[in-house]
């Protein structure tokens, strides 16, 4: 509970997402943390999970969570370091009793939580009762669901610490609700206190991606040390919503301006209206100062009452999909590879007739090393070295098998130069699609706690209101200087971080010094920037401000082929869009030069 304005609680980011590396517990705890937070989940992950909960019911939760725990749980309990995370996935009860068994073989007495509620597929019919669509599309809900979960906040977190648990396992909740469950707990935060909302949101939000807060995927990625022994980030958190950002010593990374600010506006959206179940955070005024070596405050958030909706996540099944990699090599290597994806397109759908089945779905060839996902704008064409990627879609896993059985021929009837199939002939695996919707939070039956061997209890949820008008903060007057200008590439003036929102990228553009912010204004319009990625976007383009961090932020509408799983790409989450935004060009003061 509170204890002052100078105790300061530290919660180290130890999971960034299922499969991230199993060093981060034992480095953090080497370092002085009061929490470790562990993050796993992501829309694609909640349907494999769903998928092997199918098989067994025992399953459906991450079992590295397990595995990376275990040897660290004396330390754990010897230090009473507690353990916020969702590695619950859509097995939380079954993630509790996995975590329980752990603990009682290691002759331990630790209390694990569980916190449930946020599974609909259960409240299916009543979901299609409400007449609810697809909050982009309008769709309606598909007939059957892999998986239906709705984005929980920090409250049951709250109470599951509140009444004891040392490890809180949490299914599908909003990731930076871990952190600011813990927070609520630790300093008495009032869920009213929007502000305050706002602040513990934006820690979870710093580090739930691990060492990306850290110099990981950073813009300037050759200032980063020691990427073998990169830290995990350290957030030293005040009850004024104040927090410091850092990482243990003698670790690798960089914590600086550049690579706190990347994170800050890492797939939000509007930074002034980033929709959370707690608040309605305003990140546009957040300020990243440096403080000491591998050390900054950040400060700013703001915050507006939470919305009356769930945002929740559902994923279905639509069909079949198998990748064939070809390698080819020799000149015009891009041409001999694309002309080997149409012939063997061909050839499947001959034999798919005779079978009676239909054409493929859809079909995308990327010459890799040719720099296919610039389109017409690749400027290596000439390489005499590429791997051919061909994707396909069906909906009828046997028209996959024919198409498997005919690409053993290519080696011998296509391209010279034709070097061998990667990882063998290619499998049908499922095409699963995200369906998003917002669902009353009075429709739903409230969320529960189960701590240890205890009744459940339920949590109380605030109702929320729809959102109202806000004032936006204004980019600075800030006089550009005139005279003569040089084109330069937009990364010497700025650095960027981008990623996913469904099927839009969301793309963060930080200016290096506060007065280029008012150039990067006038330069990069929307206009510019749908031009520049002419060959991604189907959709309209939308430019927000963050005066804070001198930053704009893109959302590109239609822009991932689908996104997700549902995405053909070699970049379906738009993870490379930052970096080829840095590409380009724009009109400088040479003064500035």
């Amino acid at each position: 509970m509170a204890e002052g304005t100078d105790r300061v609680l530290r919660i180290g980011g130890a999971s960034g997402a299922w499969g991230d590396s199993p060093r981060a517990i034992g480095q953090l705890l080497g370092a002085d943390v009061d929490y470790l937070m562990m993050d796993y989940l992501a829309e694609v992950t909640m349907s494999l999970m769903a998928r092997a909960r199918m098989k067994n019911p025992a399953f459906g939760f991450p079992p590295d969570a397990i595995a990376y725990l275990r040897p660290h749980l004396p330390e754990i309990a010897r230090r009473g370091v507690r353990v916020v995370t969702n590695a619950g996935g859509v097995n939380p009860l079954g993630c509790k009793a996995a975590l329980e068994a752990a603990i009682a073989e290691a002759g331990l007495s630790l209390t694990v939580a569980a916190v449930t509620g946020d599974d609909l597929l259960p409240a299916l019919d009543t979901l299609r009762g409400l007449g609810l669509r697809e909050v982009e599309t309008g769709a309606e809900i598909p007939r059957e669901l892999l998986t239906a979960n709705a984005y929980l906040g920090a409250l049951p977190i709250r109470d599951a610490l509140a009444a004891g648990a040392d490890i809180v396992v949490a299914g599908r909740c909003a990731d930076s609700a871990l952190a600011l469950g813990a927070l609520m707990h630790e300093f008495g935060w009032d869920a009213a206190d929007h502000d305050l909302m706002a602040a513990g949101s934006l820690v979870g939000h710093v580090i739930e991606c691990g060492p990306q807060a850290t110099g990981g995927t950073f813009s300037d990625w050759d200032q980063v040390p020691g990427w073998d022994n990169i830290g995990y980030p350290v957030a030293l958190c005040r009850a004024d919503g104040r927090f410091e950002l850092t990482k243990p010593e003698g670790t690798g990374g960089l914590v600086s301006v550049g690579t706190v600010s990347e994170q800050v506006l890492y797939e939000i959206g509007d930074p002034a209206a980033y929709l959370l179940p707690d608040v309605i955070a305003d990140f546009s005024g957040v300020s990243v100062t440096q403080t000491g070596p591998d050390r900054v405050a950040v400060a700013g958030a703001r915050g507006r009452p939470p919305t009356p909706d769930y945002k929740v996540s559902a994923t279905w099944q639509d069909g079949w999909r198998a990748v064939l990699s070809v390698s080819i090599v020799g000149p015009e290597a891009a041409a001999k590879a694309e002309r080997t994806a149409q012939a063997m397109i061909a050839r499947a759908e001959a034999e798919f007739a005779t079978h009676g089945f239909a054409p493929f779905t859809a079909t995308r060839t990327e010459a890799l090393g040719a720099e296919s996902a610039y389109g017409a704008g690749a400027r290596t064409r000439a390489t005499r070295e590429v791997l051919l990627r061909l994707v396909v879609d069906h909906p009828r896993r046997e028209a996959l098998e024919i198409f498997a059985r005919e690409a053993g021929s290519i080696g011998i009837s296509m391209a010279p130069g034709t070097t061998g199939i990667y990882s063998g002939r290619p499998h049908a695996a499922p095409v699963v699609r995200l369906f998003t919707l917002l669902v009353p939070k009075t429709a739903l039956a409230a969320p529960e706690v189960h701590v240890g061997g205890a009744p459940t209890r339920p949590v109380a949820i605030p109702i929320g209101q729809p959102p109202a008008p806000f004032d936006r903060m204004t980019a600075p007057d800030t006089a550009i200087p005139g005279g003569p200008t040089r084109r330069v590439p937009l990364r010497r003036l700025a650095w960027a971080r981008s990623g996913d929102k469904g099927n839009r990228a969301n793309i963060a553009l930080i200016a290096r010094q506060p007065d280029v912010l008012p150039l990067l204004v006038r330069e990069v319009t929307p206009e510019r920037i749908a031009a520049h990625f002419a060959e991604q976007a189907g959709g309209p383009v939308e430019r927000f401000l963050a005066p804070g961090l001198n930053a704009l932020n893109f959302l590109i509408g239609d822009a991932l082929g689908g996104g997700g799983m549902a995405s053909q790409r070699i970049d379906p989450q738009g993870k490379a869009y930052g970096q080829m935004a840095l590409e380009m060009e724009i009109d400088v003061p040479e003064v500035w030069l």
